[in-house]
């Protein structure tokens, strides 16, 4: 029911539905000797995410799947083709503030991973209500380590599971059609 289970069952989808090879990183980056400390996930989230893309080159794409945390009172449901249905939303960092480029955290790969994330929002578009707005935010959150990189919230804590399980059988579809252009979906 964590967040882990959510990218087990994505996992799953993508890989025995779609035919995609698939490495779901389930290490854990926020727990500091035993204390939940997020204040440097992302540093450590960023030597294990290095590792495995240099051990993989021929990777293509890599999501980093979260759930949002909301109020209480805040449910980020939709009924898509009658099923409760999660809604998910696009996270992207972009290395600069209004006042421009963050020097110390340059991203050689904005344009294309804001493009994949302007694709997949696009091919969300067959179920409305499914995918929320594309969320810019200034640092980067590890997407500079590859091109195709796309932050996803995937409900919030206040969603069921189902709710979240049905999203991602949408999400994955969503993948593919991304991802798979000789079908064009």
């Amino acid at each position: 029911t964590t967040i882990v289970g959510v990218g087990d069952y994505l996992t799953e989808l993508l890989t025995q539905k779609y035919g995609y090879q698939v490495i779901h990183d389930t290490s854990v980056y926020d727990y500091v000797d035993g204390k939940l400390d997020r204040s440097k996930a992302y540093t450590y989230a960023e030597e294990g995410i290095a590792k495995i893309l240099q051990e993989n080159p021929s990777i293509e794409v890599v999501i980093d799947l979260h759930r949002d945390g909301v109020a209480d009172s805040v449910r980020l449901t939709e009924n898509i083709n009658g099923k409760p249905t999660a809604q998910i939303m696009f996270f992207q960092g972009m290395s600069r503030t209004p006042e421009g480029e963050i020097a110390y955290l340059p991203n050689p790969h904005l344009q294309e991973n804001l493009a994949f994330c302007f694709q997949m929002q696009l091919a969300c578009g067959r179920y409305p209500g499914f995918a929320r707005k594309i969320y810019l935010k200034g640092l980067r959150y590890n997407l500079h380590l590859r091109g195709r990189s796309s932050l996803i919230e995937a409900g919030a804590q206040t969603n069921t599971k189902e709710e979240v399980w049905n999203a991602m059988e949408l999400l994955a579809e969503v993948v593919d059609t991304v991802l798979d252009p000789v079908t064009q979906k």
